[in-house]
């Protein structure tokens, strides 16, 4: 018998992986033009949201609410803006909502936020929210927000433990978010542990895994340095004398990403957030090798930089 085609449609849509990346607010024209053409490179994929990152001076701040603004008017990608706590009053975090949600920004990443650089741990402002579960009441006050959260699958550095991490993901859960989505990771096993865990907990949000494609290997340790995420032994050894031999590097980090993806995808994981760094080429080679390819036609640069120098 015929099968009707309306319904297949509907069983390749169900299946569909979700996929969506994460930039950082240029600080240059140059890096702007950069971020650009990340853009028009990873659109076509048809991410279900691209999210833009945000930090804890005034200035980082603009840009990414420009960003994000003229992502939203001169593209068809869903932009989603990074909130944090750090160093604003609870009325100034609910004038930027406002904001974001008159420009039409309906997708927010709720964060803590890292202390500024030379802090050595993170203060809350006098009139400001103190974690990450209180800014996601104050945002569900606020507006009818997408919430997504973070979490840490090998712990957060300032966590005593597991049972912390897990009662902390439980509280922005029940606070409104509406997604969890992961530090980085090498080791499938990290998450997926970490998963059933959460569920185990009573944790009901979906759990995104956050991917990280290496393609530089001392700027990993930089990054993981300081977000505790582990750099296994076995992914030292492979980068081992190719500090000066970059091309040869993209391909070890584009097999240890797809191998990564490729595992979580056959336990059931239907769901990646990538952390690009703004670099789309990785990011795209995995995606193919996850079958995800182009959707939708690609987007255009804006004629002049938004950015305000």
């Amino acid at each position: 018998m015929r099968q009707d085609s309306s319904a297949g449609d509907g069983i390749r849509r169900a299946r569909r992986l979700q996929i969506s990346f994460e930039f950082f607010p240029p600080g240059t024209p140059k890096l702007e033009r950069s971020l650009w053409h990340a853009l028009e490179r990873l659109a076509p994929l048809g991410p279900d949201f691209v999210s833009v990152t945000y930090g804890a001076l005034g200035a980082t701040r603009t840009r990414t609410h420009e960003i994000v603004s003229a992502i939203r008017h001169r593209t068809a990608l869903n932009p989603a803006a990074h909130l944090t706590c750090v160093g604003a009053s609870r009325t100034e975090i609910e004038g930027i909502l406002r904001g974001y949600w008159d420009t039409g920004i309906r997708h927010i990443v709720a964060l803590r936020g890292d202390p500024p650089e030379g802090q050595g741990a993170f203060v809350p402002h006098p009139e400001g929210y103190r974690s990450a579960a209180e800014l996601v009441t104050g945002i569900r006050a606020c507006a009818d927000f997408e919430i997504s959260v973070a979490t840490h699958p090998e712990g957060h550095p300032e966590s005593p433990g597991l049972k912390a991490d897990l009662d902390n993901l439980k509280r922005k859960e029940e606070a409104g978010a509406t997604r969890a989505i992961t530090q980085y990771f090498f080791d499938p096993a990290v998450y997926l542990r970490f998963r059933d865990q959460a569920h185990q907990a009573g944790v009901h949000l979906s759990i995104t895994p956050g991917i990280l494609p290496v393609t530089d290997f001392a700027q990993l340790n930089r990054i993981s340095a300081r977000c505790g995420a582990r750099v296994p032994p076995w992914l030292a050894r492979l980068f081992e004398g190719l500090d000066n031999d970059p091309e040869t590097g993209k391909l070890v980090g584009a097999q240890v990403t797809a191998e990564l993806c490729q595992s979580l995808k056959r336990e059931g994981v239907d769901a990646f957030h990538f952390y690009t760094l703004n670099r789309p080429e990785l990011t795209r080679a995995i995606c193919r090798f996850l079958g995800v390819v182009e959707s939708i036609p690609s987007i255009r640069q804006p004629a002049a930089p938004t950015l305000r120098v």
